[in-house]
């Protein structure tokens, strides 16, 4: 059987399906491959099964490489360099659609949770704060009949945008790189123009070059003061310390955030402020989502050791 390295453990009903086709390996901790074992997995398996934030970039392919490919697990793959993957003749794969729904949930949870100061209402029942309901604590926004604006309107981008629309009656205005039609929105020439615009800005655009800071300090200065920052794509589309400062002097009202720039690490200064619900990363985190996206990966790899075309190539 070909040999396949998986980088964490997957769910049970995965990790078993897998047994089914390979001699499988799982490093038996949660914490990313570096560069060391990049370069070993490479040399000794014929396909690796990798997870966010495993140093597999350009420097990874210069050794001796046996696999034939990488069948991510995740629809991010910015922790691969596919470029030198490919020129090392191994093919990239990834994961979409499984994780759709689950991560504008998330978008929708930290929309809710960060507009109605939930996590700061929570904080404060539980430090035994609370002295009783009163007509004008902890006055939020309602986010019914506001508008959203949308930065990247790919699946998940789609995805919230209906949520917002049809649920919440939500305006909706987006910015992406390539003109779309989606219904009950309305697309925007810039991101600043959407920042203008939106009492709620979302990122959902997948890390490139292309889109490291897209939400800066100008993006961010053209919000309006009671608007908020949702972030469920990557840490890095986000300058952070800008967004901190908006936050600080009131530039920006609040910010739910799912990821971080330097992800594990979440500054001490966001997470001493009151108007930022904090969440670790929790996207696709229900039980049959990563099932899903774990048998994506599966059929991905399967096809890579067979040496057909996959069914998600990057």
């Amino acid at each position: 059987m070909p040999k396949l390295l998986v980088s964490r453990a997957l769910p049970d009903s995965v990790m078993d399906a897998l047994r089914d086709h390979f001699d499988v390996t799982c490093r038996d901790t949660t914490q990313p491959m570096d560069l060391p074992e990049c370069r070993a997995a490479l040399a000794d398996y014929d396909v690796i099964l990798p997870t966010l934030g495993d140093a597999f970039g350009d420097d990874a392919f210069t050794g001796t490489i046996r696999a034939k490919g990488l069948a991510n697990f995740g629809v991010g793959y910015n922790h691969i360099d596919v470029e030198a993957a490919r020129k090392a003749g191994l093919v990239v794969t990834n994961t979409p659609g499984a994780v759709t729904d689950a991560t504008a949930d998330i978008a929708l949870t930290l929309i809710l949770m960060t507009a109605r100061r939930a996590g700061e209402g929570e904080r404060m029942v539980r430090a035994g704060n609370w002295q009783g309901w009163h007509p004008t604590q902890m006055l939020g926004m309602h986010i019914s009949g506001k508008t959203l604006g949308v930065i990247g309107m790919g699946r998940i981008g789609q995805a919230i945008a209906r949520r917002c629309h049809h649920g919440f009656g939500m305006d909706v205005v987006f910015h992406n790189r390539s003109v779309k039609s989606v219904p009950g929105a309305r697309q925007l020439a810039s991101v600043v123009e959407v920042c203008q615009t939106a009492d709620i800005v979302v990122t959902a655009v997948p890390a490139s070059p292309e889109t490291f800071h897209i939400i800066d300090a100008a993006a961010l200065s053209a919000m309006q003061p009671q608007a908020i920052l949702v972030n469920i794509a990557r840490g890095d589309v986000v300058d952070e310390a800008a967004m901190i400062a908006a936050l600080q002097n009131g530039g920006i009202a609040g910010a739910g955030l799912d990821v971080y720039e330097q992800e594990p690490h979440v500054p001490a200064a966001l997470m001493a402020l009151e108007n930022v619900v904090l969440l670790p990363h929790l996207g696709t985190a229900a039980l049959e989502v990563r099932e899903d996206m774990g048998r994506m990966a599966m059929d991905n790899a399967v096809a890579i050791a067979e040496g057909r075309d996959p069914p998600n190539p990057v």
